[in-house]
């Protein structure tokens, strides 16, 4: 199987499902990002020694997130396997209100940049609001679930929190 198709060659992609959308999309930014926040967390993974485990859980999710994104539910049904559960948001919570438990309370802005691994986290939480803002405007043309929403929003908390840990 060769890598390259040539379907997109002229600034279209496929949807799950098949259907084609111009490359320059919402939806293909929105899903875009997600994978983009992916390729970044797998770097910060590959640096950190604390919470790899769940890091890899967050980069599964990404692939739910993604995939949902990625699915024209006006013309395909949308696969169970892309749809992001209570549970996942219940979990990212409960490590957040972990992680917190150790850390001081804040009594000023945080600034970037005390630490590499720290820095990789703070831009893969701005990456991941600007992926937030993206999928509030495909919310505008298509419906997204509710979870979904949660979920990223709480992962661009997780990502503060994991900062403050790894600058400490």
């Amino acid at each position: 199987m060769k890598i390259y198709t040539k379907t997109g060659d002229n600034g279209e992609t496929s949807l799950v499902g098949g259907v084609r959308i111009s490359k320059s999309d919402i939806r293909l930014e929105a899903y875009g990002t997600i994978d983009e926040l992916n390729s970044f967390l797998g770097l910060l993974r590959s640096k950190s020694a604390l919470e790899k485990d769940f890091l890899l859980k967050i980069q599964q999710n990404l692939f739910v997130v993604g995939g949902c994104l990625a699915t024209d539910q006006k013309c395909t049904e949308l696969k169970k396997s892309f749809v992001i559960s209570e549970e996942a948001i219940c979990e990212i919570e409960a490590k957040i209100d972990e992680m917190q438990k150790n850390l001081s309370p804040l009594k000023h802005f945080v600034i970037p940049g005390e630490n590499e691994l720290s820095s990789l986290s703070h831009i893969c939480r701005t990456v991941t609001r600007r992926a937030e803002r993206q999928i509030c405007c495909m919310e505008k043309e298509v419906d997204i679930d509710k979870n979904l929403k949660i979920y990223i929003n709480r992962l661009s908390d997780f990502f503060f929190v994991y900062s403050r840990i790894l600058s400490e």
